[in-house]
C-alpha cells in the first residue's frame, strides 16, 4: 500500500502563486504520478502528470501556467501553480501507481487532497 500525503494548500489571490507538495511513502518508479482536482458540483479533473520516463502532461486548463515535478530522493511530487485563477479552486489530489496520464480510473494510489481556495 502506497501511502500519499498533501500540503501547500490554502488560500491564493488571483494571480499569485501557490505551490502543492505530495510526500510518497516509496519510490514509483515505472508508473504515472499526477495531480488531479475536484470542484463542489464539479467532475473530477486530471490536471498534470510525469510518465515513467520522465515527460510530463497537462490539462489545457492549466498548461503554461502549473508545473509539475519531483525529488526522488525525497519521494516528492510538487505542483507549482503560477497565474492561478478563480476556476482553479479546487480540493487538489495526489495520484501514483496510474497507467496513463490524466486518466482518474487508471491510478489505484490517491492522497486524502488539500484544498485551494482564490481570491480575487
Amino acid at each position: 500500500q502506497v501511502q500519499l500525503v498533501e500540503s501547500g494548500g490554502g488560500s491564493v489571490q488571483a494571480g499569485g502563486s501557490l505551490r502543492l507538495s505530495c510526500t510518497m511513502s516509496r519510490t514509483m518508479y515505472g508508473t504515472y504520478v499526477g495531480w488531479f482536482r475536484q470542484a463542489p458540483g464539479k467532475e473530477r479533473e486530471g490536471v498534470a502528470c510525469i510518465k515513467p520516463r520522465g515527460n510530463t502532461g497537462y490539462a489545457g486548463t492549466v498548461e503554461g501556467r502549473f508545473t509539475i515535478a519531483r525529488d526522488n530522493s525525497k519521494n516528492t511530487l510538487y505542483l507549482q501553480m503560477y497565474d492561478v485563477k478563480p476556476e482553479d479552486a479546487a480540493t487538489y489530489y495526489c495520484v501514483a501507481g496510474g497507467t496513463s496520464c490524466l486518466g482518474g480510473r487508471n491510478y489505484p494510489h490517491w492522497g486524502q487532497g488539500t484544498q485551494v481556495t482564490v481570491s480575487s
